[in-house]
């Protein structure tokens, strides 16, 4: 029997994995990284609503976790993985520091995405009446649109590569099925099997996201 017969529902459920810890991850970083990242910019010194500490705090735990290799944050915050799934093995907890290092990542990029935004633009819908939170979510966040999908972009690519790591771990994925069946067994087509699909996802992903900058810029 070919071996190709056994490895490829095996193959085939590591896709799943794979797909599932992304879209779950990516889903629930994206959405907090947003707020930190719209925080950040918010209350930086002189901007909508200046806040020092709340500033200062956000940067800092920012600052800490984002220089991590992931490969270390994997064992680092364990404790709380097991907190929160009851395990440190699977897909379910390896969402958990995959989570928590995205959205520290996509927090910074909104940030810096925003600030990027001309400041005329915001002066402008200021001095017409504009609400501070009005200005913020519905000129500022706008106006940085493009910008913050192709960040999201790098950051799904990010998160793919971070879904392939946890597999180090027993994270489950594609990570995990290359390592297992394929460093482990000495089986390059197996290995090289999982590089050809993570890139034709990373591929889809950067091509998706591109057309969807490309299509607000010419609005």
């Amino acid at each position: 029997m070919n071996k190709w017969d056994t490895l490829t529902p095996v193959l085939l459920q590591s896709i799943g994995e794979t797909v599932y810890m992304v879209a779950v991850s990516l889903l629930i970083s994206g959405v907090a990284g947003l707020v930190i990242g719209a925080l950040l910019y918010a209350t930086r010194p002189g901007n909508l609503f200046a806040n020092r500490v709340v500033f200062a705090v956000a940067n800092l735990v920012i600052n800490v976790i984002r220089p991590i290799p992931f490969i270390i944050f994997l064992t680092a915050v364990a404790p709380v993985t097991r907190a929160v799934t009851g395990t440190t093995l699977g897909t379910d907890a390896a969402i958990v520091p995959i989570t928590i290092m995205a959205t520290v990542v996509i927090a910074r990029v909104v940030e810096q995405n925003l600030v990027a935004v001309d400041p005329g633009t915001v002066e402008a819908a200021r001095a017409v009446g504009a609400r501070r939170i009005g200005v913020l979510f519905g000129v500022v966040i706008p106006e940085a649109l493009a910008p913050l999908i192709l960040g999201y972009t790098f950051m799904f690519i990010a998160v793919v590569d971070m879904s392939a790591m946890a597999g180090y771990i027993g994270g489950g994925g594609l990570g995990n099925f290359a390592i297992i069946y394929g460093y482990q067994q000495f089986n390059a087509q197996a290995t090289w099997g999982t590089v050809a699909i993570i890139v034709v996802i990373v591929q889809a992903g950067q091509l998706l996201g591109n057309a969807l900058a490309h299509r607000i810029l010419r609005r």
